[in-house]
């Protein structure tokens, strides 16, 4: 099944911090195509440093809830911590869509509920894939359009 996550990280060395997701998501999931790296203001939460953001498609036989489990523990391996709701962190992973899955459970929804309004996810994304869509959504181009005529 195709996936897509993305990786955000503004604490310490954020490339390297990255850098070291994606190596550890590579010993769970086939990465296919990985995107450069955009550098954002952080939306949301208390003032803190700009956010590193990248985007990559990966190959999986794991089922969408034990990729989450997984995903979460490399955050934690790799020093993230959850004092403050969308406060700065050194690796955030966000499993954005699972092959054209649409779910609500108390863990997990896909595709990711916010995916569609972040430029910091849809422009990398659509980097790797021009063709990319969100199940029940649409063409990522199309709603990336949306969002910067808002702009």
């Amino acid at each position: 099944m195709k996936v897509v996550i993305a990786l955000g990280s503004n604490l310490g060395n954020r490339e390297l911090n990255i850098d070291s997701a994606v190596a550890e998501l590579a010993k769970i999931i086939e990465v296919t195509h990985l995107s450069t790296n955009y550098e954002t203001d952080p939306i949301g939460g208390p003032a803190q440093p700009k956010y590193l953001n990248s985007v990559l498609i990966a190959e999986t036989n794991l089922d969408p809830h034990e990729l989450l489990i997984r995903m979460l523990e490399i955050e934690n391996r790799l020093g993230r911590t959850r004092e403050v709701h969308w406060g700065a962190r050194t690796i955030d992973l966000d499993l954005i869509i699972a092959g054209d899955e649409i779910l609500s459970s108390e863990v997990l929804t896909l595709p990711h509920p916010r995916a569609h309004e972040r430029a910091f996810v849809l422009e990398p994304w659509l980097e790797i894939d021009p063709s990319a869509h969100i199940p029940g959504l649409g063409l990522v181009e199309v709603i990336l359009q949306g969002i910067q005529e808002e702009l």
